[in-house]
């Protein structure tokens, strides 16, 4: 078996992928307003799994300043395609929406204001994909609504798993028969934090 790189984090820096100006600008306000943000790695993530899974619809939990909503949205080829993205902030959802304009992903993009328990309870569209990314102690009160919203093989990725406050829907998740699901510890260059948990989980 060959030997692990010397300094894997380090030597994995080097591989963060690259991005635009607006993502590069969306970086820098996070760390300047400590605004929490997934950062390029997971952002790249999420637009493999919402292209990889054919994604068309796609329900966003948290969005602050919409970093990783245009990941999502890019990812969207479907005609049809859209991405609604829950926000209780108005202030941040409303420079949300500003970024959308300026990333030209407005159209895809439907911003509700209010919190993302309040909000699920009033939808009853299915989507393909959810991403979420609120407080971490309203996981577990959000995985029913998951379960219901999202359609039969659909995708959930939870963020910050790596989160005491995360704990009961870690142990939610794995007791149920409901979810076909993975929690990975990783190292996430320019995430918050850098190095914490990712859960995916597949409706069954």
């Amino acid at each position: 078996m060959s030997d692990l790189v010397d300094n894997p984090e380090e030597y994995f820096r080097q591989f963060v992928p690259l991005r635009g100006a607006l993502l590069s600008e969306l970086e820098e306000e996070a760390l300047r307003e400590d605004i929490p943000i997934v950062g390029p790695v997971v952002g790249e993530l999420l637009f493999i799994l919402a292209r990889v899974t054919c994604s068309e619809r796609i329900l966003e939990l948290g969005t602050a300043t919409g970093y990783s909503a245009i990941f999502l949205a890019g990812a969207l080829e479907h005609p049809g395609g859209r991405l609604v993205t829950i926000e209780n902030d108005p202030a941040l959802a409303s420079r949300a929406r500003n970024n959308f304009s300026r990333a030209a992903l407005d159209r895809l993009i439907e911003v509700r204001v209010g919190g993302a328990l309040e909000e699920m309870e009033k939808m009853t569209e299915p989507f393909d994909f959810i991403f979420m990314d609120i407080e971490k102690a309203d996981y577990d009160g959000a995985l029913p609504h998951c379960r219901r919203l999202l359609k039969k093989d659909g995708l959930l990725v939870a963020d910050n798993v790596g989160f005491k406050d995360a704990g009961p829907f870690n142990r939610l998740i794995a007791g149920s028969s409901e979810w076909k699901y993975v929690n990975l510890f990783s190292f996430l260059p320019l995430h918050s934090p850098e190095h914490d948990g990712l859960c995916m989980a597949l409706r069954l």
